[in-house]
């Protein structure tokens, strides 16, 4: 009977569920989507048991579980077990590991998504061998997730959130309630936005960020303008990072990335730039895509088995 963990991602529409053996390999896996009423005590625990249950019967005598590992976004409290705060899932002080431990019999290790998918890209992809990292998810927002000398950075639940460094003083509202965050220039959202305030509206409705790289690609000039815009805030913002934490790669994730060296090469330059005496960082496409948080999670159940 080979050995392997059970691994949930929370997201805020949907939850990605896996066994993975100690390679990183999903032998099983489910995606459905998130219960209504997540934030209500028991509710996600049910549906994560649920879920887990599932895997385990799907897999038969074929696998053991050892452990599980669970990721939410917000902020985490791992040592206590609890998802402190969501803004987009609506709970605070959930509790998590010990429900689960009660209802699975098994140990139950709970993270942050981001900072666990860093964990996996260091583990099974883009990051493997490096100490030092900056994990950069640029999506409908931006996240961040900090290894240094080895050792993630959690700082009780609050690092990484690079997302609301100020780059902009004067520069358009976060939804954070401040002006000028790496997210509200950034983002893909954010760039989508952009455009459209520029741009002659179309028939089919708003531009999409991946249409806005096409874009780039094809030359279009106030596609350059607006993509220009994200890179240099994203080039101050890893600037910033490297600077202040001495990070020797960044991998850059998320639906942005999806558009490659359309956005890493610029940003490579735009880095380079503004670099005098600070080691240069390498910056690369994170590897794992939309499963580097289940695989944190498994990466974190790993540990506990």
């Amino acid at each position: 009977m080979a050995q392997v963990v059970a691994a949930v991602d929370v997201g805020g529409t949907r939850v990605k569920a896996a066994l993975v053996d100690a390679a990183g390999h999903e032998v099983e896996s489910r995606t459905v989507p998130t219960v209504p009423g997540a934030a209500v005590e028991g509710v996600l625990v049910g549906q994560v048991a649920g879920l887990v249950r599932d895997l385990r019967d799907s897999a038969g005598s074929r696998h053991e579980v050892g452990a599980c590992g669970v990721v939410v976004p917000g902020l985490v409290d791992g040592s206590a077990g609890v998802a402190r705060w969501s803004a987009n899932l609506g709970w605070r002080d959930l509790p998590v590991s010990g429900p689960l431990t009660e209802l699975l019999g098994l140990p139950v290790a709970l993270g942050h998504d981001v900072r666990a998918g860093l964990v996996a890209e260091v583990r099974w992809g883009a990051a493997s061998g490096a100490r030092n990292v900056l994990f950069l998810p640029v999506g409908t927002g931006i996240a961040g997730a900090l290894m240094l000398d080895g050792r993630v950075v959690e700082a009780d639940g609050w690092a990484g959130e690079l997302g609301h460094v100020v780059v902009e003083p004067d520069g358009p509202l976060c939804g954070c309630g401040a002006h000028g965050c790496l997210e509200a220039v950034a983002s893909a959202a954010a760039v989508e936005r952009r455009y459209a305030a520029l741009s002659v509206p179309v028939a089919g409705g708003p531009v999409g960020a991946d249409r806005i790289a096409s874009l780039v690609d094809a030359s279009d000039p106030l596609a350059v303008e607006v993509w220009g815009v994200a890179v240099e805030a994203l080039a101050r913002a890893v600037t910033l990072t490297v600077t202040l934490t001495g990070v020797e790669r960044v991998l850059v994730g998320g639906g942005l990335a999806q558009s490659g060296e359309t956005l890493l090469g610029p940003l490579r330059a735009a880095v380079a730039s503004r670099l005098t005496f600070q080691r240069a960082p390498t910056i690369e496409r994170a590897q794992l895509g939309e499963r580097a948080g289940c695989l944190g999670a498994a990466a974190l159940a790993w540990d506990l088995s």
